[in-house]
């Protein structure tokens, strides 16, 4: 469970980089949302939760975000007063994508009626 001051570090660092990711001009993170950062308890790492509007272009956004880590290292670093600046990686929000497939679920169900169980 992360202490309060972890979880305001979080939210500061999805703030600033859901701001910087806005500004990249890479075509792949187009409509990318942070919807969490867990930082390591020695701040040396944090892993960014992403999520795209396209799930399919889900896996393009976390290469291209990648390949972007070293300067959005570098904004944390010039906008975050931290004794580390966090290692950055990237990865594909579980809750979205699992979400999106009960959903498409249910809507099948509503559509066609009930199937047999899904596995």
């Amino acid at each position: 469970m992360a202490t309060p001051r972890m979880r305001k570090v979080n939210s500061i660092l999805r703030e600033v980089l859901a701001d910087e990711i806005e500004r990249l001009t890479d075509p792949r993170v187009e409509m990318v949302s942070v919807t969490a950062v867990e930082t390591s308890p020695d701040l040396r790492r944090a892993v960014v939760y992403i999520s795209t509007l396209d799930l399919s272009r889900g896996e393009e956004a976390v290469a291209a975000l990648t390949k972007a880590a070293p300067r959005l290292q570098s904004a944390v670093g010039r906008q975050v007063r931290m004794k580390y600046t966090p290692h950055l990686e990237f990865a594909l929000d579980s809750g979205v994508v699992h979400g999106d497939r009960i959903d498409s679920i249910l809507r099948r169900i509503a559509t066609d009626g009930p199937q047999p169980e899904e596995r």
